[in-house]
């Protein structure tokens, strides 16, 4: 019997790329090489148990690349703007991969909105020197190119710049470019007692047009169906979202799981960015590129990930994050 073809996943201890490995063990139609730099931890040891090989990864240095990709057939790759807020070394890291992922739990939404190890060029270079069949990008879009300039959001126009790259070389590529991820209402997201009432409100600058989201435990097994579908969806961008709702809906949401009153704080850009917190600029400006809306495909997602959970049942398996309210 031929042995498996070898799928490399970065960063698979930590949140999508833990995701992705588990997802792809699970199909049983590759094999996993999966990529840590810290063996031992005891989730690269589960990932060994679900028959993963687990390789220890300097991703600082290109013979480690080298290394985490020789043989494969393909990989799963993310980048991280949110280490150093700096989107230059973003596109950079490509080849400095220092990847954070063994502190993927219990962060705020700088760190969750596409939580991912540190990859870029260098991954893409090595990609087309060693011939992979299918590289599978967590990407986003250049929003600063899209938009002549008018607006920028770094974490996006980074990834957008990598996901460049890579088509630039001509890397058999599928772009995956995920929704807001369902955990930041865990955290930086999560509704706040309002002032002047028995209630609590939900503060993103979205108006009135729904905004894509999915939980990161869920875009593994799309990623998954991709590689298992390469004559589908080699060379092209995939949006995935579980749900796109309003922010009223997901107040609502919130509301009837959690049996308090969640309303929208209905607050604009412009305030949102004076409330000064680190990113908020930021923030205010993905809200304002959400409001374009742009190609995130619920129905795709679901054919791709049948049991793609909806906001609602994220938050019933997730009511512990909310007892402090």
């Amino acid at each position: 019997m031929a042995s498996k073809k070898v799928i490399t996943v970065f960063g698979a201890t930590g949140a999508q790329g833990g995701s992705v490995a588990r997802a792809i063990l699970e199909s049983k139609k590759f094999a996993v090489r999966a990529v840590t730099r810290d063996v031992t931890k005891p989730k690269a040891l589960a990932l060994r148990d679900l028959g993963a090989e687990v390789v220890k990864g300097d991703l600082d240095d290109k013979a480690s690349v080298d290394d985490a990709l020789k043989g494969a057939y393909g990989a799963f790759l993310v980048t991280n703007f949110w280490e150093t807020l700096n989107k230059d070394k973003e596109v950079q890291q490509v080849s400095r991969l220092q990847p954070p992922w063994e502190q993927a739990e219990g962060l705020g939404v700088l760190e969750w909105i596409l939580y991912s190890p540190v990859l870029g060029k260098l991954v893409a270079d090595t990609a087309k020197r060693i011939g992979l069949k299918h590289v599978v990008y967590s990407g986003l879009e250049n929003v600063k190119r899209l938009t002549g300039g008018k607006l920028e959001v770094p974490h996006f126009d980074g990834k957008g710049e990598v996901e460049e790259y890579f088509w630039s070389l001509g890397v058999p590529m599928t772009s995956v470019r995920v929704a807001a991820y369902f955990e930041n209402f865990l955290t930086t997201w999560k509704p706040e007692k309002a002032s002047d009432g028995d209630y609590y409100t939900l503060a993103l600058p979205m108006g009135d047009v729904p905004m894509d989201g999915i939980s990161f435990a869920d875009v593994g097994a799309a990623v998954s169906s991709i590689f298992n579908s390469p004559e589908e969806f080699l060379g092209k961008a995939v949006g995935l979202s579980a749900e796109k709702l309003t922010i009223q809906q997901y107040a609502d949401v919130l509301s009837k799981v959690l049996g308090k009153e969640v309303r929208d704080a209905k607050i604009t850009p412009e305030a949102y960015e004076k409330q000064g917190f680190l990113a908020a600029k930021e923030i205010a400006n993905m809200c304002l590129f959400y409001q374009m809306t742009p190609d995130r495909d619920v129905k795709l997602t679901h054919r791709l990930n049948p049991k793609v959970k909806s906001f609602s049942q994220f938050l019933s398996e997730n009511q512990g994050a909310f007892k402090d309210l």
